[in-house]
């Protein structure tokens, strides 16, 4: 069996599976805490503008529907961004890319100090996307699924757009095709990639392209995955879509075909990738350069490809 880049998220079977979310706060007008203050007994934080600082890595598509998601529901001015370096060394994500190497908000050189002010016994894998209080410099959430669906909702008197990307009538039928997408295709090509046996990845794989078949089909009849509209569900579709063609088709062995080979995915995907607070939140230079240059059990030489050539995003 192949030596795993994540042993402890490793099954002895050579299948990734994904630690589970260390911290789970949520922030709500329903927190009985006043503002200013910690979170009450049932992990809830005061609902405040300005007080949270939302971490991303420009790479990471978990971080990113954060930031779609934030930009669509206009929440850019009630909760700041602070930014990775896509490249992440043996202490984590670090905020190289700011003056001094420190995040000039939280003042910390290594999103692991948050995560250990807030948990000194925390040992997994520090992720990004993290809502931080900028108030204590503790961890609120990591939580990547809850995130979206929380600015959504408890955020709401903070919001300045309004695109009803939860319409209560669709969310039973959206979350389970949320939870689908999740299984077989956002996490999917995790499980192709980082497979350590040939029996995990084919299952893996199989299931990743039967699941783009049957979205393929979906999409051949409506413009987005609930019709005319924009929802979570295309968010969450979009992150790993962006970036199937830049590093999972070669670098995760997603290689059945491209998505630019998917007629109605390229289609939708394009589409999306035009919209304000899509494309203008991808960076393929470092989504690559994460890839390529932080995982050297799949990509030993660190080198990081020249292409695929872009410009058909575009069109």
């Amino acid at each position: 069996m192949a030596q795993a880049q994540f042993q402890a998220e490793t099954s002895t079977r050579g299948e990734f599976v994904r630690q589970a979310n260390r911290f789970t706060g949520r922030v709500t007008a329903e927190s009985g805490s006043a503002p200013g203050e910690g979170p009450d007994d049932r992990d809830r934080w005061p609902l405040e503008a300005g007080r949270y600082r939302l971490i991303w890595s420009r790479s990471c598509p978990w971080a990113h529907r954060a930031v779609i998601v934030r930009r669509l529901l206009g929440l850019e001015e009630a909760i700041s961004l602070g930014t990775v370096d896509p490249i992440r060394d043996e202490r984590g994500w670090r905020f190289t890319l700011d003056p001094g190497g420190r995040d000039p908000v939280l003042g910390i050189e290594f999103l692991a100090e948050a995560y250990l002010h807030t948990d000194p016994a925390f040992q997994g894998r520090v992720t990004v996307p993290a809502l931080v209080d900028t108030v204590t410099g503790r961890v609120v959430s990591n939580d990547y699924p809850q995130l979206t669906l929380d600015f959504s909702t408890d955020w709401a008197p903070l919001h300045t757009k309004h695109p009803h990307l939860l319409p209560a009538d669709l969310r039973p039928e959206m979350d389970a095709l949320m939870r689908e997408i999740y299984e077989d295709v956002n996490n999917g090509v995790y499980r192709c990639g980082f497979a350590t046996s040939q029996e995990a990845y084919d299952e893996a794989y199989g299931r990743l392209f039967a699941r783009l078949d049957a979205l393929e089909e979906r999409l051949r009849h409506q413009r987005y995955l609930f019709g005319d509209h924009v929802t979570e569900a295309d968010v969450r579709l979009f992150t790993t879509l962006v970036r199937f063609d830049a590093v999972y088709h070669n670098h995760f062995k997603c290689n059945r075909n491209k998505l630019a080979e998917m007629p109605e995915l390229w289609r939708y995907a394009r589409d999306l990738f035009q919209q304000p607070g899509f494309g203008d939140t991808v960076d393929f230079d470092q989504i690559k350069q994460h890839y390529y240059g932080t995982h050297p059990h799949l990509n030993p030489s660190g080198i990081i490809p020249a292409g695929p050539d872009l410009s058909a995003w575009t069109s």
